[in-house]
């Protein structure tokens, strides 16, 4: 088993000037320049960029169906590492609401297993392909109070990965967490990212926000 060395790689303009950050969470056998290179199709120019890169290029061994326990300790790891990152970025005297989190697939059930965990006003959640963590949902693990945030979650019926089922539950811890919460499930799509989701996006990252 392997936990995960500190390495992001960042894109855009610095904090100082921006205001704004986006972390990109990439997926399974990815890389942090390719979650980057998803950004170009997305209105981030006003935004400071971060991705962090997996060891090994995948954050847990096994399925994100599996008992969690089979995906420690790099599961763990995954996510004191991106907690690094959020609490590194609010340290520059970003607000909250000023954070954005998005990720593909497995980086899509990261994003969604940390939000969840710690939730908060982020400025938008962006949940391409994924859930919540785990063979059952321990939602004793799930705290805090979105307070609105946007949360955009995606996949396709059926996803050789993700079931629209785990989509579905994911959607209900974090609506209880308070979070406002639009689900597409796309028939017949393949495991990628669509116009039409990016389009979706484009609406979340570009909302007006309330300081």
């Amino acid at each position: 088993m392997y936990t995960h060395q500190k390495d992001v790689k960042t894109k855009g303009k610095p904090l100082s000037e921006t205001g704004k950050a986006l972390i990109l969470i990439h997926g399974r056998g990815a890389t942090a320049e390719s979650i980057l290179d998803l950004a170009s199709h997305l209105p981030v120019q006003d935004f400071s960029l971060f991705a962090p890169q997996a060891t090994n290029h995948s954050w847990y061994p096994y399925s994100f169906l599996a008992p969690q326990e089979q995906n420690q300790p790099a599961l763990d790891s995954a996510l004191d590492r991106l907690d690094e990152l959020v609490k590194s970025i609010l340290e520059q005297n970003i607000k909250t609401e000023h954070l954005y989190l998005a990720g593909f697939s497995q980086g899509a059930c990261l994003t969604s297993e940390y939000s969840s965990r710690n939730a908060q006003r982020y400025g938008g959640l962006l949940i391409f392909t994924g859930g919540l963590i785990g063979q059952h949902l321990d939602t004793g693990n799930y705290k805090g109070d979105f307070a609105g945030t946007p949360v955009l979650i995606t996949t396709g019926d059926p996803d050789p990965h993700v079931p629209v089922s785990r989509v579905e539950e994911t959607v209900k811890v974090m609506e209880k967490l308070g979070a406002n919460v639009t689900k597409k499930v796309y028939p017949g799509r393949p495991h990628t990212i669509l116009q039409e989701e990016l389009n979706l996006a484009k609406q979340v990252l570009t909302a007006p926000q309330k300081d």
